[in-house]
């Protein structure tokens, strides 16, 4: 019971780390991350550009009005199907969680056809990889001795990573994250 009050209470902060990507379509516009633009434009600031935007340069690394929208209307969604959850996380934690929730409930007569939007993020994104890793000026970033604690159980290395070697990466359906189960 605690992990279910801890976990409803803290989920709809975690969105707060995300950011928006204009450049991108659909629910895949929320990753975390920076997006493109604002890269782009910390590396012209670093070179020396002066970059003139009606936004502050303190300011670009604050949440966005639409991620703090996001976040109030979890919350919201979050408190008025609390029920909805708790009864989830008592009998039916085998369900998928984005099935039971929102196609059952929260959508439930309406247009499903966000919960089948596939995750296209490109090679070095902060949402594809689940961590911050820096770009290096010389080219192509050697992984070596993490195939002890990735390999699968058929001692090949998971389908992502050698994607993520050719610089591609499979489409799979948007879920949650390990970190966001009850």
């Amino acid at each position: 019971d605690i992990r279910l009050i801890e976990v409803t209470e803290n989920i709809c902060k975690r969105l707060l780390d995300y950011n928006l990507h204009k450049e991108r379509s659909g629910s895949n516009r929320f990753a975390k991350g920076m997006s493109e633009t604002f890269e782009t434009l910390h590396n012209l600031v670093h070179k020396g550009v002066k970059v003139v935007m009606d936004i502050p340069y303190e300011l670009w690394n604050e949440t966005s009005a639409e991620v703090a929208d996001l976040k109030k209307q979890c919350d919201v969604l979050v408190e008025e199907y609390e029920d909805v959850i708790e009864d989830w996380y008592r009998h039916h934690q085998t369900e998928d969680l984005s099935q039971f929730l929102c196609a059952e409930h929260v959508l439930k007569g309406k247009d499903t056809s966000c919960l089948a939007e596939t995750w296209n993020g490109k090679k070095g994104d902060l949402a594809s990889i689940g961590e911050k890793q820096s770009k290096k000026k010389s080219g192509k970033k050697k992984k070596k001795g993490r195939k002890d604690e990735s390999e699968g159980a058929d001692g090949l290395p998971p389908a992502g990573e050698a994607l993520e070697e050719s610089g591609v990466q499979e489409a799979a359906p948007l879920a949650h994250s390990p970190a966001d189960e009850l």
